[in-house]
């Protein structure tokens, strides 16, 4: 049986139901092969993990995994006249990912990385004599960042071109993620059988109404704000004009920023950008070199022999003196370590996921994990001031004020400084609210200052299965919390007082701690999402900036000057631990790629797993829509 929890109850689901409602032959054969070879995968995951436990020991597991780690180190060293290279398909995350063992011990290259340790290697390579070039190398794949993320690595692009340094970018299919930092190099060169999509911006949305009537799920929604669209994949088919303008206007911020940044790098009239997008969308090689949107069409080959003149080698041979950035962060920058002896220290706390009730995971932003963590911040007399990295979509209104309260009272003792990353909205920005300071970047995604419940129920599926409820109660209100059946208008009442109640306490913190009129908030929220360059002009925000910035302005806040030190939350496991949890974890041994059918199920699969963040008490939440994807 699969068990989908959602708001008030749960729903039911069997086998043969799931079947019905993906009813696709080649779905149900991919589903059958995931569950065998995952289920194949754990049972030789355990046994495996059991017999190097008891053969060997912790200890020898220990040894095994260093020596795994020395074996794979390539060089002690980085050579005179390197270039660095930038995978673009590498995933920046804002906190640190878990210690990847299964690559430790395969030898492959750790392909997620920390926007900190991003920026500190890029300027790490500003001021190192070894390196003399950048190489912005799109042949893995394309870009899977964030908008905001990548205007704070190409700010740091331009600091390391602003030394005299050269960077060139390769690519085979340019898309616009990819070109948006690529557009910056001194020299962009494109494979003869590549193209560059420069179609513009999109953003769909899944809808569920459809298939929820189609086998009886009935759902009812209370909301405040024209704007809140969370809850429109269940009751619609398709945007409602408020949400349809919403995202309209988003994406067109977003997109005038891109035209603006790709314009000035290219030295071209955005106006002259949009007619090749308009008319265009896709362009050949030859056509991107003649509109001036790249340098020279050539193959990977006529780039290595380009930059191994940088690096002055003179020696004909396939590649380049390199280092890619992961290896050169691991050499140079040494990893942020807990110090108790610090006199001094700056914070960083990592906000990343959906705000649910609890603990949380490590996906999730559990609002009693965050606000325990913010008391022990606040009783640390060496942390002189925090900063709050925000990249969340929202979530439970509950846990989001659980968090606010602690940031509040934290700031009472010392500053609390907010960076948002490319989305901090709706219960994002509620815990955002009472910051000292709020830094965003233009494209960054923020507001949506609205709230909304969301009630299931299983009648109609049911009965048509042959099952039926009957009740025996002693007040009229006694089994509201039911989901075998609608609720009735009186219900309704009760849950939207609720949420009309909720949304005025939002209005009301955001009007206190932003400095606002009340009525002015009211005008902007209505569960709106802005862009940064928006937000800052209507008070949301108060600079343009990145987490460095807000770093900075936190240390200076602070007045710690130079003597600080930085530390960053939540902790990570213990190796030890860590090893024990891959030895188990089948993700551990699972390398195949996903093909097309199983990614499309898997993504409606991650839908339908938002619900189970769903766990606010009062059943009231403040998020974004589901899957708010920008293309």
């Amino acid at each position: 049986m699969i068990w989908i929890e959602i708001f008030t109850g749960s729903i039911k689901i069997d086998k043969t139901l799931l079947y019905l409602i993906f009813n696709h032959k080649l779905i149900q054969i991919t589903i059958m092969r995931q569950f065998l070879k995952q289920t194949f995968a754990s049972t030789i995951g355990s046994i495996v993990g059991l017999l190097l436990f008891i053969g060997i020991g912790a200890s020898g597991l220990f040894f095994m995994f260093i020596t795994a780690v020395a074996d794979n180190d390539e060089s002690l060293g980085i050579e005179d006249k390197s270039v660095l290279v930038f995978d673009l398909s590498t995933q920046i995350k804002d906190s640190k990912p878990p210690a990847n063992l299964s690559q430790a011990f395969s030898g492959k290259k750790q392909e997620i990385i920390t926007l900190r340790r991003v920026l500190q290697s890029i300027d790490k390579a500003t001021k190192d004599d070894r390196i003399v070039a950048l190489f912005l190398d799109g042949r893995k794949g394309g870009s899977v960042n964030g908008y905001a993320t990548m205007e704070e690595v190409r700010n740091a692009l331009e600091k390391f071109q602003a030394a005299g340094k050269k960077i060139i970018a390769y690519d085979v299919t340019l898309s616009e993620r990819e070109y948006y930092l690529s557009s910056l190099a001194d020299e962009v060169i494109v494979n003869p059988m590549g193209m560059i999509e420069l179609n513009g911006l999109s953003s769909k949305q899944m809808f569920f109404k459809g298939a929820l009537e189609k086998y009886g799920v009935g759902v009812q929604v209370i909301r405040v704000g024209d704007y809140k669209s969370a809850v429109e994949p269940y009751i619609r088919s398709d945007l409602s004009p408020a949400n349809r303008q919403q995202t309209a206007a988003l994406l067109g911020d977003l997109w005038g920023k891109f035209l603006d940044t790709v314009a000035n790098s290219r030295e071209l009239n955005p106006d002259k950008l949009q007619t090749i997008v308009d008319t265009k969308g896709y362009l050949e090689p030859d056509e991107a070199k003649k509109a001036g949107l790249i340098d020279r069409v050539g193959y990977y080959d006529n780039v290595a022999t380009r930059l191994r003149q940088l690096t002055e080698e003179t020696e004909v041979k396939q590649s380049f003196r390199q280092v890619d950035l992961g290896t050169y962060a691991d050499r140079t920058i040494p990893a942020a370590q807990a110090s108790s002896t610090a006199a001094q220290k700056i914070a960083v706390v990592y906000a990343e996921g959906a705000i649910v009730d609890g603990r949380g995971s490590i996906e999730t932003i559990g609002s009693d994990r965050f606000a325990e963590e913010f008391r022990e911040l606040r009783e640390d007399d060496s942390v002189k001031a925090i900063v709050l990295r925000v990249n969340s979509p929202g979530g439970g209104a509950t846990a989001s004020e659980v968090i606010l309260r602690e940031i509040l009272l934290t700031k009472k003792k010392k500053p609390v400084i907010v960076s948002m990353g490319n989305v901090a909205a709706s219960g994002g920005y509620w815990i955002a609210a009472g910051a000292d300071q709020i830094f965003a970047e233009e494209n960054t995604i923020t507001g949506s200052i609205g709230v909304f419940g969301l009630l299931s129920n299983i009648q109609d599926i049911a009965n048509e299965h042959g099952v039926t409820w009957d009740v025996v109660k002693t007040g009229e209100f006694a089994d509201i919390g039911s989901n075998v059946r609608p609720k009735t208008e009186a219900e309704l009442a009760i849950y939207q007082k609720s949420v009309d109640k909720i949304y005025r306490l939002f209005l009301r913190k955001v009007a206190r701690y932003r400095n606002l009129p009340e009525a002015k908030v009211k005008e902007i929220a209505k569960g709106r999402v802005w862009s940064g360059k928006e937000a800052i002009k209507i008070g949301l925000v108060d600079r343009i900036g990145g987490l460095e910035s807000a770093i900075a302005y936190a240390a200076k806040r602070a007045e710690l000057g130079n003597n600080w030190q930085l530390e960053e939350y939540p902790r990570q496991h213990r190796l030890e631990t860590e090893i024990v949890q891959r030895l188990f974890d089948v993700k551990a041994l699972e390398t195949a790629a996903i093909d097309p059918v199983t990614a499309e199920l898997l993504k409606i699969r991650q839908e339908l797993s938002m619900l189970s963040g769903f766990n606010d008490p009062s059943g009231v939440y403040a998020r974004l829509p589901f899957n708010f994807e920008i293309d």
